[in-house]
């Protein structure tokens, strides 16, 4: 190839000075300019001493009385929209026995189309399994590489979760905001098809176009406009009458919770008992219950799995634990809420 990583180069059409940081694919590489990483086509930048001995030599006037012209500012590469944060996938090709082009994997970035400087832990599994966890700061309109994605991967169940927070707190926004995206194969195949075809370097899933404002809290709003536009309002006390009644504790065998579960197949009795105990879960929110208690059973400990990784991502769990209980055994699991947290 004709540039090697850490060849000094020269972006052709802003005459600005960069490095090369590597190869993406045969046509299109990643060059750092002054701090700022992007990718660029082979053909965009050339070699600095050959643009130097290329170019017309400029005339030096003699007179002392000409003005020298304004200095140049420096261009911008690019004009970036506020249209949210991203994630860029970038295929990496490579050849299979009949020297056709295949993807090999997908460098995966973040990118921060924002003006806010986020913070952001990033956690990706596959089904259930924790592969990476990090944390990191990403300031406004600037990417940051996350991973590669190989391809043969995505038939694993992958999920990319995140908890973005400003780095500069805003009363009026939310302390924080989660998002999760799983890779559809079927998705990321018409994608990469897509860019192939089209000869681009990369396509983009969006992760969220505006960070959430903060929720309004129900006892500052005037309930004296609403009855005057009209709205029936009640008072606080009548409504929670109407909450489901409070139950610490929930029995999730298939058996507790359907007459005919025998005619369910394993799927549906998990998704059955994932879905009551999610019911619960909100039930106990709603009633601003300290604790709880699950009985999952024993068995193959898959419902029991399910159950903890659903609870590391609640907000108001603190804490959880499966120890010896003297009725359940290690069937059940004990909950820890937590309504302090912001």
């Amino acid at each position: 190839m004709k540039f090697q990583e850490g060849d000094k180069i020269i972006v052709s059409a802003t005459s600005e000075h960069g490095v090369v940081v590597e190869w993406i694919n045969k046509k299109m590489l990643t060059i750092d300019v002054d701090g700022i990483r992007f990718p660029v086509y082979a053909d965009q930048i050339d070699f600095p001493y050959f643009k130097h001995f290329s170019s017309p030599k400029e005339q030096k006037t003699k007179s002392k009385l000409a003005p020298e012209p304004p200095p140049r500012e420096k261009s911008i590469l690019k004009q970036i929209p506020r249209d949210g944060v991203w994630l860029a996938f970038f295929p990496v090709l490579d050849k299979d026995v009949f020297d056709d082009d295949i993807i090999d994997y997908f460098r995966v970035f973040l990118l921060n189309h924002t003006d806010d400087e986020l913070i952001f832990d990033y956690a990706l599994f596959y089904a259930t399994q924790k592969e990476i966890e990090l944390r990191h700061t990403v300031k406004p309109l600037e990417e940051m590489y996350l991973l590669n994605l190989p391809f043969e991967n995505l038939n694993d169940q992958p999920r990319m979760d995140f908890d973005f927070t400003l780095a500069k707190t805003d009363k009026k926004r939310a302390s924080h905001f989660e998002v999760s995206f799983k890779p559809r194969p079927k998705q990321i195949f018409k994608l990469s098809d897509e860019v192939l075809k089209e000869q681009k370097a990369s396509f983009k899933i969006n992760l969220y176009e505006n960070f959430p404002q903060k929720p309004e809290d129900p006892d500052q709003v005037d309930m004296g406009k609403l009855a005057a536009a009209g709205f029936k309002v009640y008072q606080s006390e009548k409504i929670r009458k109407s909450f489901p009644p409070s139950r610490t504790l929930i029995d999730l065998h298939a058996d507790k919770l359907s007459s005919n579960w025998q005619q369910l197949s394993p799927l549906q009795i998990l998704d059955m008992q994932i879905k009551a105990f999610e019911k619960f879960y909100d039930d106990a929110l709603i009633n601003r219950l300290n604790n709880l208690i699950v009985i999952h059973g024993v068995g193959t400990g898959k419902l029991k799995d399910e159950i903890h990784e659903l609870l590391r991502h609640k907000m108001n769990v603190s804490s959880f634990v499966n120890r010896l209980h003297p009725f359940y055994g290690y069937g059940a699991t004990e909950i820890f809420l937590n309504f302090d947290k912001p």
